[in-house]
């Protein structure tokens, strides 16, 4: 079933369960293709570093092909009928909504966490965004349906960590973040990854490929959790690296 029919679904979904005729805003594809995000969770903000801050992903993104991908490190495939309803699902609660949405008076200050993303497909083929600082420490003065909708998508997330599989990509996003002084010897820089050619203010980002991108996870393994990948260019500069895997749409 293609993109536009899996929509249609959703919209007679909605429908149904508004007893009313769909919104302005009903999802609706942008076209067809897998590289489609048509439902999206993420997270803003917040006391992180730079590198995290380059190369944190959407928490979850839904395409119009069914493809979930959370953290950009697992995946999960959702049949035609879960993607319809989880798209008319996020229409309904986010319909309304205002861009930024702003905590009822009264809600305590919350300082250095990130700001929650939420987002569907619109009719207009344009994604609907709606942002909420803070949401989960003061979800009692935010509409439920904010919650509901990030809920939804957490499960999602959930589906993904145990049922799904780890996610690849022919693409890597590549970050270097300089550092002044540090603990034994880093390592020499791998071969075939581009060094930075210009300023780690406050990293250095790329996007690699082929050879590029291979040499990089060979040289910096994905989910190591022990030290720091601390390399050494040929001009003397030392750099950590990270990276992570681009999505379909990226």
């Amino acid at each position: 079933m293609r993109l536009r029919t899996i929509l249609l679904v959703a919209v007679l979904s909605l429908a149904a369960a508004c007893g009313e005729a769909t919104s302005a805003t009903t999802a609706a594809p942008a076209g067809d293709g897998p590289a489609t995000p048509v439902a999206l969770w993420g997270a803003e903000g917040g006391f992180v570093t730079p590198t995290v801050n380059v190369l944190r992903p959407p928490r979850v993104v839904l395409y119009g092909d069914g493809l979930v991908v959370a953290d950009a490190s697992r995946q999960l495939r959702l049949t035609d009928a879960e993607t319809g309803g989880t798209v008319a699902a996020m229409e309904r609660y986010l319909t309304g909504q205002p861009p930024t949405a702003r905590p009822s008076p009264g809600a305590p200050s919350v300082a250095d966490v990130p700001t929650t993303v939420l987002a569907v497909r619109g009719k207009d083929g344009k994604m609907r965004e709606v942002r909420a600082e803070a949401l989960e420490q003061v979800a009692e003065f935010y509409p439920r349906e904010l919650m509901d909708a990030k809920k939804l998508m957490e499960g999602l997330a959930a589906r993904a960590g145990t049922e799904g599989t780890a996610y690849t990509a022919p693409r890597v996003r590549m970050v270097a973040e300089g550092v002044d002084s540090v603990e034994g010897k880093p390592a020499r820089w791998p071969a075939k990854v581009p060094e930075p050619d210009g300023p780690a203010d406050p990293v250095w980002r790329k996007d690699l490929d082929g050879e590029a991108a291979s040499a990089l996870a060979r040289a910096v393994p994905a989910g190591q959790d022990h030290g720091r990948p601390i390399f050494r260019t040929a001009s003397g500069k030392v750099f950590v690296l990270s990276w992570r895997y681009l999505l379909p749409d990226e």
